[in-house]
Order: C-alpha cells, then sequence, then structure tokens
C-alpha cells in the first residue's frame, strides 16, 4: 500500500493523466447513450430535435477548444510565477493542483465528448431513447463545465501567488512530517548500533526518493539476515556512499544476491516531498531566504515563513496517531530516526543568516525558538535552544544600533540554564 500511494502521488504530478481519463469517459458516455435505444425507455421520453441537441453540441464543441486552450495558458503563466516568486522547487505542487487539473481534465473532455457525439448524431446513430439520453447527459456536461468554469477563475486568480505557493508546501510538508511522526522508523526498527556488515551501493546518481521497506523485510527473511539503512528518502546516492548494510550471515552460508536490496531503493533525479520532511522545510527556507535578498526585501514573508515552520514543527511534537501495537511490523529492516538537529538546520539556518541584519526578522526568530524550545519535546528544545544562539551570535554580528541589538537579546531572553556558553556575559 505505501508503494502504492508513492506512485499514485507520481501520477498526480502529471498534467495528461486526469485529461485522459476524462476523455476516455466522455467517449464512453457517447456510445453508452446508444444502449438506451435497445430499452422501454424509448417509448417513455419524449422526442427530442436532432437540431436542438447538435446545436448544443457545436457550441460546446466550438467553446471548449477555446477555454482549454486560455486554460493552459493561464496555468502556465502561473507555474512560472510560482518559479519566479517562490522557489523552482515548488513548481511539482503548483502542478498537482487539484483544480486547475480538474478544470483543464473537464475543458478537454467536454471538447472530446461533443465532437464524438457531433459525429455519431450526424450519422444518425441515435434513435428516440439514445437521443433523448445524449440530450441530457450533454445539458450535465454544460452545466458542469460552467459551474467548473467559474470556480477555477477564483483558483487560478490565486495559483502561482505567494500565499498560495506557501499553503501548498505547508500542506506537503505537514503530510509528510505526520507521516514520519507516526513511522519514525518507516514501519523498520530502529538502528541502535554502527552499521556494520557487507555494504550495498547505489548504481545511479540521483535522490532518494522511496524505500520500499517491505520488499526489503521480505529479502531479509527470505535469505535470514538483517538489513541497516543508512539512506533515508531525501540522501544523496552516490555509487561510493553505501544505501544500506547487509549483516546476520551464517558462518556456513553464502552471501546472497543483493541487488533486491537496491532495487527497493526508489533513486531519481530531484527530492520528492511525499517521504521527505526535510526537503520541505528546506523549501519554506528557500522561500524565505529569496524574500530577505536585497533584490526582493521581503522581510514579511520570512516572517510568515517562521511562524509556519512554528506550526510543523508543533505538529512534530504531538502524539503519534499509530497503533497501539508497539512491535515493528518490519523487524529485519533496522531504520535510523531523523536527526532533529538536521531539521533545525534545514529550517533556520537561512533565515538566521540572511535575516540577522533585518531586526523584525531577528526578533521574530527568536521568539518563534523560544515557543518551540517550550513544546516539552527534549529533542526539539535542545535543536531550538542551540539555534536560539546561533542566530543571536549572527544578529549580535550584523546589527550596527545597540537599541536594535539590545531588542533582539530581550527577545532572546534565555534562561541561566538554556544560555549558551558563547553567550555569557
Amino acid at each position: 500500500m505505501d508503494r502504492l500511494r508513492f506512485l499514485l502521488k507520481q501520477l498526480r504530478e502529471r498534467l495528461w493523466v486526469r485529461p485522459m481519463i476524462i476523455c476516455l469517459l466522455s467517449i464512453g458516455m457517447v456510445f453508452i447513450a446508444k444502449l438506451f435505444d435497445s430499452t422501454q425507455l424509448r417509448q417513455l421520453v419524449p422526442e427530442v430535435s436532432m437540431d436542438s441537441v447538435e446545436t448544443l453540441l457545436s457550441v460546446m464543441a466550438a467553446s471548449m477548444l477555446v477555454i482549454a486552450t486560455f486554460s493552459v495558458a493561464s496555468m502556465v503563466s502561473a507555474y512560472a510565477a510560482a518559479s519566479n516568486t517562490a522557489t523552482p522547487r515548488s513548481f511539482v505542487l503548483v502542478v498537482a493542483d487539484d483544480a486547475s487539473q480538474n478544470a483543464l481534465s473537464a475543458f478537454v473532455g467536454a471538447f472530446i465528448f461533443s465532437i464524438v457525439a457531433i459525429t455519431a448524431v450526424k450519422n444518425d446513430y441515435y434513435q428516440t431513447g439514445g437521443l433523448f439520453i445524449l440530450f441530457v447527459v450533454t445539458a450535465l456536461v454544460f452545466s458542469m463545465v460552467i459551474f467548473t468554469f467559474v470556480r477555477w477563475v477564483d483558483s487560478i486568480a490565486r495559483l502561482g501567488r505567494m500565499g498560495s505557493t506557501l499553503d501548498k508546501v505547508e500542506k506537503a510538508t505537514g503530510e509528510a512530517l505526520r507521516r514520519r511522526r507516526d513511522a519514525p522508523t518507516l514501519r523498520g526498527s530502529l538502528a541502535r548500533a554502527r552499521p556494520a556488515g557487507q555494504p550495498v551501493f547505489a548504481t545511479q546518481v540521483g535522490y532518494v526518493q522511496h524505500i520500499d521497506i517491505a520488499a526489503l523485510q521480505a529479502w531479509a527473511e527470505k535469505n535470514e539476515v538483517r538489513v541497516i539503512l543508512t539512506a533515508l528518502p531525501g540522501t544523496f546516492a552516490t555509487p561510493d556512499r553505501p544505501l544500506a548494510y547487509v549483516a546476520g550471515f551464517r558462518a556456513d552460508a553464502t552471501a546472497p544476491d543483493c541487488a533486491p536490496v537496491v532495487e527497493a531503493f526508489e533513486i531519481g533525479t530531484n527530492r520528492q516531498f511525499d517521504d521527505d520532511p526535510r526537503f520541505g522545510l528546506v523549501v519554506l527556507a528557500e522561500i524565505a531566504g529569496k524574500a530577505l535578498s536585497p533584490a526582493v526585501n521581503d522581510p514579511g514573508t520570512a516572517i510568515d515563513v517562521v511562524g509556519r515552520l512554528v506550526r510543523l514543527f508543533h505538529l512534530w511534537s504531538l502524539p503519534a496517531t499509530a497503533g497501539d501495537d508497539e512491535r515493528p511490523p518490519c523487524d529485519r529492516v533496522e531504520v535510523p530516526e531523523i536527526s532533529m538537529r538536521d531539521m533545525f538546520d534545514d529550517a533556520f539556518t537561512v533565515i538566521a543568516r540572511d535575516g540577522a541584519s533585518q531586526v523584525e526578522v531577528s526578533v521574530r526568530l527568536q521568539k518563534a525558538l523560544s515557543t518551540l524550545a517550550s513544546l516539552g519535546d527534549e529533542k526539539i528544545r535542545e535543536a531550538a535552544c542551540y539555534h536560539r544562539g546561533l542566530a543571536l551570535e549572527r544578529s549580535s554580528m550584523a546589527l550596527t544600533l545597540p537599541e536594535d541589538l539590545a531588542t533582539v537579546r530581550d527577545a532572546a531572553s534565555f534562561s541561566a540554564e538554556e544560555r549558551p556558553p558563547a553567550l555569557a556575559d
């Protein structure tokens, strides 16, 4: 199921999938209408003029192609805006927008439906029952297109805007964090010892996008070994960096073929949001860093991103919603937990560095890290305190006005236990 979820998520990012499905359904509806000619329905329904159906279909065919072309142009403009105003890494989320894909699918599907239906009507394909059903379906399709167009206009006005892009990135990151929080070891057992055994290397260069833990468990059970992962989703895989180690060979057994272990790692050219929560944090930090650049000079967006990061780490600190069975379902696959320090580095380093000279950003960052330190999670507290001290050091070096620096120091408000040694008076 996890593998299926990953594949379906990949298909959602392809613009041609939904239009193709809708086109096939549209063609099917044209031929399904013919089936009603052989039923008693033809004696019960009123007779519909062939000219009226043909006129309605002609209007739809003439307008849908224009609207579909216009929608594609608008979507391309929104995609370009998202890449330019936010970050190119957000492109896949904007492409996967449901409202835009549904609108494009509806327009293209209505166009194909009208063309095929006109051809059938012109060739006297229908009798009374089929023509009535075709008229009803045409009216429903026309109503659906109007509703979709009105809804899509409201959506396209926001698509590609900074706020909409941030919402999509935060949502995708939150979903990835929730899945990793509920399964911190990807349904495997926790890797506690230093990895040892026979190393398994990648055969291609790219980012680990997905790991099929169930396949690794099945292979390990078959060969009576253990698989210790060293590369999590988001890791840059190279032929000289082990993806995993295979340990637990019997002394009298020959080493098994480790090719299935490599095949369990889905490696691609780009990082994906689905199984890599750190990537979402990186993208949010990139958006904030771009907003803090001298060319953009938009500290408000950086402050907005800081607030979103607080929400995401608060989500991580909530109790897991997994089942009550504490026994790991894949006990022969050992998986390391994601590092909280690495997550904080991804999220806050860029903002602390590029916003050190802006007092409003520095103050907001100190308050956000203070909030995270008080959530009650020990790992989050340690990482937050470390980055509070680091951010204060950056601000101390970047702020030239003593009053601004005093404001940031007041916002930091370290307790005696939290104050880093480097900041001691």
